[in-house]
């Protein structure tokens, strides 16, 4: 892993979190288990949200834990996987919601979500690698430290950004985001060990019409 994959813009944002000591432990950890056996993402997409988000035309997020840990299948992106990957049953079950109440989408064959990632979605997991079938097993690298700076960083220097936290680990990154100058918006998690619950937030539109509201362009949820 290295800084140096990462977009200049958001590399400039995050210089003083680089230099902080937690970060060079991180580096040196990450490293380490990229050495010692398979991790995923690959290390060329640790960053690939960032990079396919920049910073100015960031207007939602949407939080996920660490990345799928199965071959082929993270490639930088919460929830998302690459062309070709069965699409895991959390991702199912947003497109299902998506479908419910969005007019005229239609789940798509591929879940890879670089589309949204392109109009200003940051899919952002709080861990942002992960050992091949150990999910968590990156939990204590101090990833956490880096990904609440980047959310901290959003609350404070943007306005009108659309933060969707999806079950209770998500949701207890609220705090980190200023409530009176964003959306925040929370449901259960789309996991099928949900039992359904996920079903009917509605954040979706819901997103549109805030970023309408603030006269910004909403997402176009299909993956054509």
């Amino acid at each position: 892993m290295s800084i140096k994959t990462l977009a200049p813009d958001w590399n400039d944002l995050l210089k003083e979190e680089f230099e902080k000591p937690y970060f060079k432990i991180l580096s040196a950890s990450v490293n380490s288990a990229y050495k010692n056996g398979p991790v995923y993402p690959p290390s060329k997409l640790v960053f690939n949200a960032l990079n396919l988000c920049p910073f100015k035309s960031l207007k939602v997020v949407i939080i996920g834990q660490d990345p799928y840990h199965g071959a082929g299948q993270a490639h930088g992106l919460c929830f998302s996987v690459n062309d070709g990957i069965r699409q895991p049953p959390s991702l199912q079950n947003i497109f299902k919601e998506i479908e419910s109440h969005i007019p005229g989408f239609k789940a798509p064959l591929s879940g890879n979500l670089e589309a949204w990632a392109k109009q200003g979605v940051l899919l952002l997991n709080a861990v942002l690698t992960v050992s091949q079938s150990a999910p968590g097993s990156h939990k204590s690298f101090g990833w956490e430290n880096f990904t609440d700076a980047i959310i901290r960083l959003i609350s404070e220097r943007k306005e009108h950004v659309v933060f969707l936290l999806w079950g209770s680990y998500a949701i207890s990154k609220a705090p980190l985001i200023d409530n009176a100058k964003h959306l925040v918006l929370t449901a259960a998690h789309p996991s099928p060990l949900a039992r359904g619950a996920f079903f009917g937030s509605r954040h979706f539109s819901k997103t549109n019409a805030y970023l309408k509201d603030h006269q910004l362009e909403p997402i176009d949820w299909s993956l054509k």
